[in-house]
């Protein structure tokens, strides 16, 4: 069997075929995947390992089963609000007859590269971080929130904490409650070699503030007032 994904091809299959992942390490939020797919459909398919003579396991989508699987058989009864008016739930059309299954992109691979498959799938997500004036922005152009996993509450706190000067933001986190600061802050995040952490770490320590991002300040004035004083003596010497 080939170590790396080998697609084989795309089918519909029965939830009650599929195996979850052994071990999958994610916890993920079903009642907002059920939202979603009930409002937007099944955008994207699961990604599952077939093994000869043996079962399908989902590698990645195992919350979207989860949530396909929380919606249960036949009709739901709900309806969802579209740019059209109104429109029938996104997983069962709201026919009676609808039995839980999901559309899989259906792959082959070892055990080793079904694991690291699982793994980067979860931690991808993790990794990344959000423009949230575009966000903003996307979120300002939508008619409602439904599917979207966002909340009027979210809005608010995005908008607020764009907005805010840098000593409000406490203010605005307490009143809209933890972990906002966190999530809605952009963040610094990159990978080095020891050397380059140990300069970096001692260029911070040389300046004073209560945290990293005060002593971080006080370094990037010091490297703009270094330009500005080489940009004006280079301007002497012109």
């Amino acid at each position: 069997m080939t170590a790396q994904a080998t697609y084989v091809r795309t089918a519909d299959v029965a939830l009650d075929e599929l195996t979850p992942f052994p071990g999958n390490a994610k916890r993920g939020n079903v009642d907002t995947i059920l939202e979603s797919l009930r409002r937007n459909g099944q955008y994207r398919s699961l990604v599952v390992r077939e093994i000869p003579d043996g079962p399908l396991i989902v590698l990645a989508g195992n919350h979207t089963m989860q949530a396909l699987g929380a919606h249960g058989a036949g009709d739901c009864g709900k309806t969802v609000k579209t740019s059209n008016g109104t429109g029938p739930c996104g997983i069962c059309q709201n026919d009676p007859s609808w039995q839980p299954g999901a559309r899989c992109e259906i792959v082959q691979c070892d055990e080793d590269t079904a694991r690291r498959i699982n793994i980067v799938d979860n931690r991808a997500a993790d990794l990344g971080g959000y423009d949230y004036e575009a966000l903003s922005e996307l979120l300002a152009g939508l008619d409602d929130l439904d599917g979207t996993g966002y909340t009027p509450r979210d809005v608010e706190d995005i908008t607020a904490l764009l907005t805010a000067p840098p000593d409000e933001v406490t203010e605005l986190s307490d009143h809209h409650g933890e972990p906002n600061e966190d999530i809605f802050r952009p963040k610094i995040s990159m990978t080095v070699d020891a050397e380059t952490f140990d300069r970096w770490r001692l260029a911070l320590d040389a300046h004073p503030g209560k945290d990293d991002e005060a002593k971080l300040d006080g370094l990037l004035d010091e490297i703009e007032r270094t330009r500005a004083a080489a940009a004006t003596a280079a301007e002497a010497g012109a």
